[in-house]
């Protein structure tokens, strides 16, 4: 995986432009400069998040004893849920329940924008070659701060894509997220098939 399929597929996990309603929903009660202030904050603890998990991940796997194989197919499973969500669900409804008062971690920075799926997505990039660790920090690096331009630009967007066309185009990122979660639970299954092969003694 090149720099740029990993900073697209956390990209598409990221999916700004399917939290550009929900964003606009929360943070749309507060002044537009106290609005970027609250989201610029989030966007900050967030990449802290893809961070701690990016870089101490692997060290959490080791004392979990998790293969890389089940890693690989949890992955691609919850990419896949991700990926329905997408292209089915209304994702304002997960969060019409949020708590009262200005969002802090939750649940902008946590789970809009460093959800389960984009610490899979981390964990699993180092997981497999964690030589290339300066590849994936600026992997996840870049796809943050695309990421974080698009929704400081949400009111723009939604001015100029509308409701229909935010949800058209989450649907289509959802379809392309869809096929990324296969290949990864794909490849998972292939590498626990390649371990079972493997262990078994040759007659």
């Amino acid at each position: 995986m090149t720099i740029f399929s990993a900073a697209l597929l956390m990209f598409l996990v990221l999916d700004p432009v399917g939290n550009i309603p929900v964003f606009l929903s929360i943070l749309g009660g507060y002044p537009p400069h106290r609005a970027r202030q609250i989201l610029l904050r989030e966007l900050t603890i967030a990449l802290g998040v893809l961070l701690i998990f990016l870089f101490g991940g692997r060290y959490l796997l080791a004392v979990l004893h998790i293969s890389e194989p089940s890693l690989s197919i949890a992955g691609g499973v919850i990419l896949f849920l991700i990926a329905l969500k997408m292209i089915f669900a209304d994702v304002q409804e997960i969060f019409r329940h949020s708590p009262d008062g200005e969002p802090f971690v939750v649940p902008l920075a946590v789970p809009l924008i460093a959800g389960p799926s984009a610490m899979a997505t981390v964990l699993l990039l180092m997981a497999r070659e964690p030589e290339r660790w300066q590849e994936w920090f600026l992997a996840v690096l870049g796809a943050w701060l695309l990421s974080g331009v698009i929704l400081l630009l949400a009111n723009f967007f939604s001015r100029i894509l509308g409701r229909r066309g935010l949800t058209a185009l989450e649907r289509l990122m959802g379809m392309l997220l869809t096929t990324v979660a296969v290949q990864m639970f794909l490849q998972g299954l292939q590498q626990f098939w390649k371990q079972v092969t493997e262990a078994v003694p040759k007659i």
